[in-house]
């Protein structure tokens, strides 16, 4: 019986009142025994009276409570069958032991006892067993975490709370909470600009009426595409749209893989210069200025890279459609005389210029950061070239510039230049555009001004902070983009023989002796070097080829196979290593071959890490394929460094080259 029951009839109360009468019955009996008697008789007869309504009172309240407790079962029962939400009850060996009629319901069956969790919820069996990341709610110390988790069942979504210590799962229903969720991120907005990124080089020559015909052609082919994805798309200008379009739109854009990139090339290849497009897209921030200014962002990747192509700025993902023609070549100089004469005013401005390239730097970052330390020694400013120990590509170069004294003393280590460094310190970094690549990476951190000279197509990372960037993807090298400058920068430049004969070189070894990547500035970068004492015949003796380097390079090809009809593929032997320069020597040999359209050659180095060298003749973008391996470069030449042993990178290869050829196909 409760307290409160018990201290209702057996509290002080009743105590007291039985003792008071019990004296009242001895007072009358000392004056009246017979009436003391008879008080004492009464007085049995009410406790007696008292007790039996006691027991009554009892037994009633047990078979109330009896009553009571089986009529809550059995409520309880039918609640929990009929409540809108599964519910599982499992054995240790992962079986179902109970369930509701909800739970039932859900898998449309009247009752799942004797099945194996693993059969009815093999994404729940997987979070149980830790094979999958899931979403964990915090419990006290000691006591298993409840685990959550959202499946699909016929076209319903449910999440799933698991409790492992009580072998308990409940299923909720979230349909409309998943529908609403998947429509708010159809809709998000997205930001995009459109840009006839050279309508200058393809309309030259036209006349008015002509170039607005070509401008109309293009808007209307451009105009019609984004009707065909439920774009709005605005004209700023003769050549810039605005795009606005939902993310829903934009996958499909992204799994057409942006065809109207195509599509305006190939309506204007009857052109001298075909007409290319580029566009910037982005998406995921919640503020409209800032996803503007991420889609102008994404725009200026596009055309860093060369142009024609999409890129697409998505949260921290960043990727990149089209871009299966080289970048047109600029036929003005005017941009190269601004960027000539803003490098000059920044060199007079600082007290010293540090000149920077790529780690393991080639002939062209060499002779690129030589023809910069003429520009700086023409305004008599400071200037030093940050230089590693010797690699094999650069080793003869190296011995022609140390004839050179006063050349040679130019040179320091990067120990050397962290030290020289000051807040008016100008920085250079020439050939390449990421931090990470560079030299010595505390240099780009500490500088306070930074210059970037580079021909490589555009990545996501890139030195944002520069003051000046001058990166032309169309160039054949930095060789000649320096060339350009020097022919700016000064009235008179002078260059010696050697100097002028280490810029040529550059040039010479990143067109492959003028074959691939030539433009017509190419060939007037190497005339006006010419012009002024480069010597070709130091140039070959520099770039002879070594007798045991050929043997060795022989050994390699003989690995080759062909996939896809027209790659060539080399994957060297387990534990056979070999240094980059010559894997890439080995990519380039391979491109001379009959029917060969696109080569890559995949060597363990003497470091430990896996090299993979690409090369194309232009008709396979082979800097898509090495992006998606972590690399990147050129459309004709990129390569990457990876982890693992070379059948794992043989396997990854195989994978990115099979999903561009179902996606896109490999070769235009």
């Amino acid at each position: 019986m409760p307290k409160f029951l018990q201290r209702r009839w057996h509290g002080y109360h009743t105590v007291w009142a039985f003792l008071l009468l019990l004296v009242l019955i001895i007072v009358v009996s000392i004056y009246n025994w017979a009436l003391g008697i008879a008080s004492l008789f009464l007085a049995g007869t009410l406790c007696f009276s008292m007790l039996q309504a006691e027991i009554s009172f009892r037994r009633n309240l047990v078979e109330y409570i009896n009553g009571l407790s089986f009529r809550i079962k059995r409520v309880e029962g039918e609640a929990v069958s009929m409540l809108p939400l599964g519910i599982i009850l499992y054995s240790e060996d992962r079986t179902v032991e109970w369930n509701n009629r909800n739970a039932g319901d859900i898998f449309s069956r009247k009752s799942l006892v004797g099945e194996a969790l693993q059969e009815l919820l093999p994404e729940v069996m997987s979070s149980l067993t830790g094979n999958v990341p899931v979403k964990r709610e915090p419990a006290k110390e000691g006591v298993l975490k409840d685990i959550r988790q959202e499946i699909s069942v016929d076209d319903r979504y449910y999440q799933v709370v698991a409790i492992p210590s009580e072998r308990l799962l409940y299923l909720y229903d979230i349909t409309e909470l998943v529908v609403l969720r998947e429509r708010y991120e159809e809709e998000k907005l997205a930001i995009g600009i459109v840009m006839m990124d050279n309508l200058d080089e393809a309309a030259q020559g036209m006349d008015d009426q002509q170039r607005t015909s070509l401008i109309a052609k293009v808007a209307s082919e451009i105009t019609e595409w984004s009707k065909q994805f439920e774009v709005y798309l605005r004209r700023l200008s003769s050549e810039r749209y605005l795009m606005l379009l939902n993310h829903r739109s934009l996958q499909a854009l992204e799994e057409s893989r942006f065809v109207v990139l195509d599509e305006v090339r190939e309506m204007t290849a009857d052109l001298k210069v075909p007409m290319t497009l580029s566009i910037g897209l982005a998406y995921g921030s919640e503020s409209a200025s800032e996803l503007g200014a991420l889609a102008q962002s994404s725009l200026d990747m596009a055309l860093g890279r060369g142009g024609d192509q999409a890129a697409v700025k998505a949260g921290q993902r960043l990727s990149f459609y089209g871009g299966k023609s080289n970048a047109a070549e600029k036929r003005t100089r005017v941009r190269a005389r601004v960027i000539a004469h803003a490098l000059r005013d920044l060199m007079q401005e600082s007290d010293r210029v540090l000149i920077m390239g790529h780690r393991v730097p080639d002939i062209d970052a060499v002779g690129a950061a030589i023809g910069l330390l003429k520009a700086a020694q023409m305004y008599n400013v400071e200037a030093n070239i940050v230089m590693e120990p010797p690699n094999p590509s650069i080793t003869r170069m190296m011995e022609q510039i140390r004839r050179d004294d006063e050349l040679y003393k130019t040179f320091v280590t990067t120990e050397q230049a962290l030290q020289m460094m000051t807040e008016h310190t100008l920085l250079i970094v020439v050939d390449t555009h990421k931090a990470s690549m560079t030299m010595e990476p505390r240099l780009v951190q500490y500088a306070s001004r930074i210059v970037v000279v580079d021909h490589h197509r555009r990545g996501e990372e890139f030195i944002n902070d520069a003051v000046l960037v001058y990166l032309e993807p169309y160039a054949s090298s930095t060789c000649e983009l320096v060339t350009e400058l020097l022919q700016y920068i000064h009235d008179k430049i002078k260059l010696s023989p050697l100097e002028a004969t280490m810029l040529l070189a550059g040039i010479t070894v990143d067109t492959k002796h003028f074959a691939l990547h030539t433009g017509s500035r190419t060939f007037e970068a190497a005339g006006f070097l010419r012009r002024i004492g480069a010597d070709t015949i130091l140039i070959q003796r520099m770039l002879k080829e070594d007798l045991q380097e050929y043997i060795s390079k022989a050994e390699i090809i003989k690995h080759a196979r062909m996939v896809y009809d027209h790659i060539a593929l080399v994957v060297t032997s387990p534990g056979m290593k070999i240094p980059q320069l010559l894997i890439a020597q080995t990519a380039d040999t391979l491109l001379g071959m009959t029917n060969v359209v696109a080569s890559f050659v995949i060597s363990e180095r003497p470091d430990g890490l896996i090299g993979i060298s690409a090369r194309s003749l232009g008709r396979m973008n082979v800097q898509v394929v090495m992006e998606k391996l972590g690399g990147g470069g050129h459309l004709s030449n990129a390569a990457v460094q990876l982890e693992g042993t070379c059948k794992q990178a043989e396997a990854r290869l195989m994978e990115v080259l099979a999903e561009i050829e179902a996606k896109e196909g490999l070769f235009e």
